[in-house]
């Protein structure tokens, strides 16, 4: 099993966010670690439809929304509309999903290494200028939250909890 170890404790600004961004990049995926398809699809909290693959295939979009479409302005369409992005078909798979989430993820990182904090990005949000440090902060936010869900639906599917690992 992998280990996620917590980001510095004492660090600069930039490093910090890069750090905590990234730790909790990798706990989604630990959350994900070691289940079937089938397990990843399930729905295991009903009414809700979120499953831990929804929230991979979520993640994805929300990485290539805030960098590739705000940050850089590239005119590209969503990965999936709100309500196919939660709502997995049966067909969906880790690997599909996973490598999107990879994909995006990789290019966001490109997008702001290449970048200062301070940055505005080319496409605002609501009429309002973002910056890229607001941006990274939203999105430490987005997945602290996510992270939170998939800690549940994690346990619901199998038993297994931890913080940024899967240990009983």
């Amino acid at each position: 099993m992998r280990e996620n170890p917590y980001p510095a404790y004492i660090a600069g600004e930039r490093e910090m966010l890069d750090e905590w961004l990234d730790w909790h990049r990798e706990t989604l995926l630990l959350k994900c670690q070691g289940l079937s398809d089938e397990q990843l699809r399930r729905r295991p909290v009903p009414p809700s439809t979120l499953s831990l693959l929804g929230l991979v295939r979520h993640m994805a979009n929300v990485e290539r929304s805030w960098f590739r479409r705000h940050l850089a302005g590239e005119d590209i369409p969503h990965l999936f509309s709100d309500l196919e992005e939660f709502a997995v078909p049966e067909t969906a798979t880790w690997e599909e999903a996973c490598g999107q989430w990879r994909e995006e993820v990789t290019r966001a990182r490109k997008l702001a290494r290449c970048v200062s904090l301070d940055t505005l990005a080319k496409r605002g949000r609501e009429g309002q200028a973002l910056s890229l440090r607001w941006i990274m902060t939203h999105m430490i936010e987005e997945y602290a939250r996510h992270n939170g869900h998939a800690d549940l639906l994690r346990e619901r599917v199998d038993g297994m909890t931890g913080d940024g690992d899967v240990s009983p």
